[in-house]
């Protein structure tokens, strides 16, 4: 019964924290404690906890001279993360479809965060054998072609930092030969990778920039390897591919 009213008071916590941060986006207004405490229903001291533990993570500044709270640069920069997310959604799926319509292939939208790959956005194949659906999950950037793609493009000194920062050596990849593989991919500008997203899988993948020429995801298609032959990768899917990444670059404002 402990566990169930810790449960409950956090997500009162949570919702209470939300409903200043809208309260501050709602306009230019700047609110006291009490003004906050008021709108809210709660009391000054709950108030200013709220509001500590915000400012403590740059969610809310205070206001020196006034002591009024507006919402802070982390709220600000957070708001500009979730707009390039949906943006690059936005424009990528129907390059993605006529992708996906071409080769019947499943075809994803997928970004780096740190050392991993999220996989975006999908537009599925209709193939009967095809891999799992992979939205929303993450994968070690060397273990496919997405990662490999994007990571390519910094520099060798990250690389020496992300393996020097795995405590548990297992599972990486031998860092030579990596830079290798980077070296190779950076040269191409396309990356093959068969086996890391799970037995029999291929990955292939172009990475999509900016105006200021910053990789901002990559276009990744995923097929079983009895279909992904070499001459169709190729031939076919890997200039497919390589076009709609220029397509999907130059509404970001990228140009060569």
């Amino acid at each position: 019964m402990i566990h169930d009213r810790k449960s409950s008071y956090s997500v009162q916590t949570v919702e209470m924290a939300l409903e200043i941060i809208e309260l501050l986006a709602d306009g230019t207004a700047e609110y006291s404690i009490s003004q906050l405490a008021q709108k809210m229903g709660i009391n000054r001291n709950k108030a200013f906890r709220l509001l500590s533990t915000l400012e403590s993570r740059g969610m809310v500044e205070r206001e020196e001279s006034s002591g009024c709270f507006r919402l802070g640069l982390t709220a600000l920069e957070l708001s500009q993360k979730i707009l390039r997310t949906a943006s690059l959604i936005k424009h990528a799926h129907p390059v993605m479809e006529g992708l996906a319509r071409k080769h019947d292939e499943a075809v994803y939208m997928t970004v780096i965060k740190g050392d991993e790959v999220v996989f975006l956005d999908m537009v599925d194949c209709e193939q009967h054998i095809k891999a799992a659906p992979l939205v929303g999950q993450r994968f070690p950037f060397f273990t496919n072609a997405a990662g490999k793609v994007i990571k390519a493009l910094e520099s060798r000194d990250l690389l020496e930092r992300l393996f020097k920062k795995k405590k548990r050596k297992e599972g990486l990849p031998d860092l030579q030969q990596l830079e290798s593989e980077l070296d190779q991919i950076r040269k191409q500008g396309v990356a093959v990778d068969s086996g890391g997203l799970g037995e029999g899988i291929i990955s292939v993948a172009v990475a999509v920039r900016d105006y200021a020429g910053k990789v901002v995801g990559a276009i990744t298609l995923l097929g079983p390897s009895f279909r992904m032959l070499t001459d169709r990768l190729e031939n076919e899917i890997i200039p497919s591919l390589q076009e709609g990444a220029e397509l999907l670059s130059a509404k970001f404002g990228y140009a060569r």
